[in-house]
């Protein structure tokens, strides 16, 4: 397939996602009514399979990957780089399972560029692409004999794109080392305020905390402020989140970690389905609750963000992402600032 068929087919997945995502049937997108509904039928099921997985938030996360398939942002996109001659290299992705479908972007970048995916799905997220990826299939066929699944040991591949914990990473430079290889560790983000912010912009915060439940490398999980910031301007702008407390999984780490911090005589701040606890080193707040840390000044905040910035996916705030954008990146937004394309395209 060349460049421009590439293209189109992920154009045409964008409008089968879209109208998955919205629950709205639409045969012009190439799929009978059955199809439809059992996909509809396995989003609502997800939950079932990985708690976290809940309807919502699929649906979000089909929404968001969707909106990065239009032509023109493709196109645009690719003009960047230089595609077309790529000799087809076999490349193993590795992908990680904490929200729904997060390895779609590797797996698009390895298409796109014309090469082969030899995919490893999380045990946490196996079902939800296999079945979108089968459907696209089906009126791409030439696309879908360019994606296998990795079953077992994986072998014969040329390259290796791998996400997941520090631990796991360690394994990974072990395995994969004498490959060309992209591996990805923990990162997370963090929100920079400076008291000027209205409350607009705190409620629209919340969606970077609270989005996925807090699991994505790109929710805040510790937010830096003045000394002299209002901490309790934050609670009355998350008031409207406070539904999160009945998700299941959610309410036990809450309680889980509020018992340990009280045990432990911590001193928290409370809403009844957050904690805020002051924190100077660690940036990864647990599910249920947040970190803080208060500067004393620009500066001094400036140089902090260079020190750490191997640890950050993404700054909201100050100098970085508008508040509520965390988890919508741009189609050019790659993990741990590595160009997935450029890597790619020098195979």
């Amino acid at each position: 397939m060349n460049l421009k068929q590439r293209t189109e087919a992920f154009v045409h997945l964008g409008k089968i996602m879209h109208s998955l995502a919205d629950g709205e049937f639409q045969s012009e997108v190439g799929l009978t009514q059955e199809e439809f509904d059992a996909y509809q039928e396995l989003i609502q099921r997800a939950k079932h399979y990985n708690a976290w997985f809940v309807e919502e938030n699929v649906r979000a996360q089909m929404r968001s990957l969707a909106s990065m398939l239009d032509e023109e942002t493709l196109s645009a996109w690719i003009s960047n780089y230089s595609l077309e001659s790529n000799a087809a290299k076999k490349v193993a992705i590795i992908m990680a399972g904490n929200i729904p479908m997060v390895g779609f972007h590797d797996l698009m970048c390895v298409l796109m560029s014309g090469h082969h995916a030899l995919v490893k799905y999380s045990s946490e997220d196996d079902r939800l692409m296999p079945a979108l990826l089968n459907l696209w299939g089906l009126a791409w066929p030439d696309m879908a004999k360019r994606i296998s699944k990795a079953e077992g040991k994986m072998t014969g591949f040329d390259a290796v794109i791998a996400t997941g914990s520090n631990n796991s990473a360690r394994y990974f430079e072990q395995y994969f080392g004498d490959y060309p290889h992209i591996i990805r560790k923990n990162r997370t983000s963090i929100a920079v305020l400076t008291g000027n912010e209205t409350k607009e912009d705190l409620l629209a915060l919340g969606k970077d905390v609270f989005n996925y439940f807090g699991l994505g490398c790109r929710n805040v999980t510790k937010l830096f402020f003045p000394k002299d910031f209002d901490i309790q301007t934050i609670f009355e702008a998350w008031f409207s989140y406070q539904e999160i407390i009945n998700h299941n999984k959610y309410a036990n780490n809450y309680d889980y970690h509020k018992a340990l911090w009280l045990m432990n005589q911590e001193q928290i701040l409370d809403n009844g389905f957050l904690m805020l606890r002051e924190e100077e080193d660690q940036l990864v707040s647990p599910v249920g609750s947040l970190y803080y840390q208060r500067y004393d000044s620009q500066e001094a905040m400036k140089t902090l963000l260079v020190d750490r910035a191997d640890e950050l996916q993404c700054v909201v705030g100050e100098g970085g992402i508008p508040f509520g954008q965390a988890q919508f990146p741009r189609i050019d937004d790659y993990a741990d600032g590595v160009d997935t394309m450029t890597f790619l395209s020098k195979l």
